[in-house]
């Protein structure tokens, strides 16, 4: 098998690979020729008529595409799930070329017809896929270079793929951005017609996002029950598609749905402003299509029939009351020494551009404390912008962050874009995962900060930027700048103040927090969790933190129903199962151990025992010790009543 070669693209060399075993496999060699066996026509007309409502809203997006990339020897494809060609736009002097190796209707794609090329591979792999040259398995297919991306329904089921093929000598790195964005603007027109009997609303933490691919959007039924949510809507309300099943309108956006009605009976409604489950304020837009019987019927099943002005105005306040009190650092005070030491030092930075890093392990809430820190500062009215660097595939981040110019792209016609820096400018950039961005960024970014200047994709015009930086990281940074993946003179440029969110096996508020996330999951005060079960809870290590307690207990409401204690019966079995594995201590018992054990002490002058010789081990360290045991702060000092 030969070596593949190709410029920095999106697919990675074991990928290529893979896909050309899978291509030998099939029984393909290097040197077929291409299979020019197109559906009959009247197969091809069945084939286009099966995927109707692809076809439908992926024409307007391939138009606009091919419109971007006109005269640069390049075609528009579009396939079903098993990569058979149904639609394809092109120039005239390419498609010459095209025929020849079949990019036609009615011509299948796949791996398993024609090798390793993008519509096939990216259908095998599910992810956006660049071949470029002789990455192609087939020889036939050298003089192409192609980039894909699959075209996903609602429950993530790849239903078709979006394509840009081309002479090889035409290559672009950032053609692949312009099929992602089209993919997903084609991905967004399916899901609104999906849901039509429905609510949808389209949010963003940014006003002038709405209406545009970077817009979340998710449907409820008449009765506010979640029904699906895009990509990007995925991405901002955090949690997976299973875990948002069990939630509503109200739940997710903390806003009544009866006051969602009034707000869209009045003659001119603006925007939305909601706080969404994790405290995360963002502007909204819902799409009310609903018959209008069923719009009735489900204002009088979620509300009062006659509500006056003033029971609506009370709602409205008790909305905007509980935004505000979910979105500053104010709401994080539970009462742990930990984090109020944390909170008093970023209260002492806030608006003295001072970068703050925040160090923690997932899920301990870092963008929900950059987001407090950002709405209790001056530039709280100013945007806030976050950013996931390992999210964003490492050929998107550059232009995400820095935008890109009119031309920047080959035959662009369009505007460009504002990267995510300028989009910030005046407010807050909040750089999440900051260890993982790529490291050919890092330097760029570096220069940004330093300069306070940015120079989008294709542009030879500096751009004045100014923003208030908070990264977050669960990396040790020094230990990436030793293995080389980190630039050191970066590290100190971001490190302004740098503040580490404890673990929640080491918070000694755990009572505290679980009462505020039962309060909030259940737009409630009415539910508690039993004593039994709070025992359980700080004899958890808790791997995945808050994350993982408010998945938990937004499942244990669900088991609970109408019963307002939540108890061992409503607990999923793989948490009891862990609690069981739990064994305290960890450690060797030692000799004095056995000794006390030997004299007939009880269990809990043995635990106390263990404490106490793992204290001395770590030189009376309460954090250390907890953690060498496997339990937290609280429960050491619950065990060793006297400890000071």
């Amino acid at each position: 098998m030969h070596s593949p070669t190709a410029p920095d693209l999106n697919s990675s060399p074991l990928i290529i690979e893979t896909s050309h075993r899978r291509s030998l496999d099939y029984g393909l060699q290097p040197e077929s020729p291409a299979d020019f066996s197109p559906l009959a026509r009247c197969e091809l007309s069945l084939l286009i008529e099966q995927n109707r409502l692809l076809h439908t809203h992926a024409v307007p997006a391939m138009e606009t595409l091919y419109q971007q990339i006109v005269n640069t020897h390049n075609m528009v494809i579009l396939t079903d799930a098993n990569g058979v060609i149904v639609h394809s736009l092109g120039d005239d002097d390419f498609l010459e070329k095209a025929n020849r190796v079949a990019l036609q209707p009615g011509v299948a794609w796949s791996e398993a017809s024609k090798g390793t090329n993008a519509i096939g591979t990216a259908i095998a792999e599910r992810s956006p896929t660049l071949v470029h040259a002789d990455q192609h398995y087939l020889a036939a297919n050298h003089f192409l270079t192609c980039s894909a991306a699959p075209i996903a329904d609602h429950l993530g089921n790849v239903i078709g793929v979006l394509d840009v093929s081309g002479d090889q000598r035409s290559f672009h790195k950032h053609t692949m951005a312009l099929v992602r964005m089209s993919a997903l603007m084609i991905e967004n027109q399916l899901f609104s017609a999906t849901f039509e009997d429905s609510i949808t609303l389209h949010f963003h933490t940014r006003s002038e996002f709405i209406g545009t691919l970077m817009e979340g959007i998710a449907s409820f039924s008449p009765g506010g029950r979640f029904l699906a949510a895009n990509r990007n809507g995925l991405f901002q309300l955090g949690l997976p598609f299973t875990a948002l099943r069990s939630h509503t309108f109200s739940s997710l956006f903390g806003l009544p749905l009866s006051a969602l009605y009034d707000h869209y009976r009045t003659a001119a409604p603006g925007l939305l402003n909601l706080c969404m489950h994790n405290g995360v304020r963002v502007y909204g837009r819902a799409q009310m299509r609903l018959s209008n019987s069923v719009f009735q019927q489900s204002l009088s099943s979620d509300r009062p029939a006659l509500a006056s002005p003033a029971t609506q105005a009370v709602a409205a306040n008790q909305a905007a009351a509980q935004a505000r009190r979910l979105s500053g650092l104010r709401y994080l005070r539970t009462g742990d020494p930990q984090l109020e030491l944390v909170i008093d030092k970023v209260t002492r930075v806030l608006g003295r551009d001072i970068p703050i890093m925040i160090m923690g392990e997932t899920g301990t809430g870092k963008e929900l404390l950059a987001q407090a820190i950002h709405n209790d500062s001056p530039r709280a009215m100013s945007p806030f912008v976050a950013v996931n660097c390992a999210s964003i595939p490492e050929t998107l981040i550059e232009s995400e962050l820095f935008g890109y110019e009119d031309g920047a792209f080959t035959g662009a016609r369009k505007k460009g874009a504002v990267g995510k820096i300028l989009q910030a400018n005046g407010g807050t950039l909040f750089l999440d995962e900051i260890g993982d961005m790529p490291f050919s960024l890092q330097a760029r970014l570096l220069r940004v900060l330093q300069e306070r200047m940015v120079t989008p994709l294709g542009s030879d015009k500096s751009i004045p930027v100014n923003v208030e930086l908070i990264c977050a990281t669960n990396h040790n940074l020094r230990e990436r700048i030793a293995k080389g993946l980190f630039r050191e003179d970066l590290y100190y440029r971001l490190n302004g103040l740098v503040v580490k969110l404890p673990p929640l096996r080491e918070r000694t508020d755990l009572e505290t927090v679980v009462g505020k996330i039962l309060a909030t999951e259940s737009n409630s005060g009415r539910y508690h969790v039993s004593e039994e079960i709070l025992n359980l809870f700080h004899r958890h290590r808790w791997p995945g933190n808050f994350r993982q307690l408010t998945n938990l207990l937004r499942t244990a409401l669900v088991m609970a129903g109408d019963e307002h204690e939540i108890s061992l019966r409503h607990m999923p079995d793989d948490f009891l199962d862990d609690i069981e594995q739990a064994q305290i201590p960890h450690q060797n018992p030692g000799p004095g151990t056995e000794r006390m054990i030997a004299s007939g002490a009880n269990l809990e002058e043995v635990e106390q025992n263990a404490i106490l010789r793992s204290l001395e081990a770590h030189g009376g360290n309460v954090s250390a010790t907890a953690r060498a045991l496997g339990v937290s702060r609280n429960t050491i000092y619950r065990k060793v009543p006297n400890l000071k």
